[in-house]
């Protein structure tokens, strides 16, 4: 009979370091909050640009200024699926979609999946991916 994880709760703080009105406390993100937060950042950081992990984060910028395609879109596909899997080990990805939106030259991006010990259905993150300048 395999092992089944069971979660005390995640939490972590908001990068947008807002303060709650009540306590002067940065605001906390919790359980769902938290690990959204956290592939959310995987997604969006680059190699090399958190210190001492140079591996961490994904390489999708590198997709962004190719041709908004399908074959972008697989690519952008494979990078989430792993950089996920070897940087959030508490989710269990389900399922990971990026549909190209030729009008906006940009990919519209569908990230299902289940937390690891928690008692929640599964989650769903969309986001929206576009080139900067």
């Amino acid at each position: 009979m395999p092992l089944e994880r069971i979660s005390q709760g995640f939490k972590d703080i908001s990068m947008t370091f807002q303060r709650h009105p009540l306590t002067d406390d940065l605001i906390a993100l919790k359980n769902e909050q938290a690990i959204a937060r956290s592939l959310r950042n995987i997604v969006f950081t680059t190699p090399g640009e958190k210190f001492f992990n140079e591996t961490f984060g994904s390489r999708i910028s590198n997709a962004l200024f190719d041709n908004v395609d399908d074959i972008s879109a697989s690519l952008i596909i494979d990078e989430i699926r792993q950089s996920i899997t070897n940087f959030e080990p508490r989710v269990d990805l389900l399922d990971v979609k990026a549909e190209p939106n030729f009008d906006n030259n940009e990919f519209n991006v569908r990230i299902v999946y289940n937390i690891i010990g928690a008692d929640v259905p599964p989650q769903d993150l969309q986001f929206v991916l576009q080139q900067t300048r």
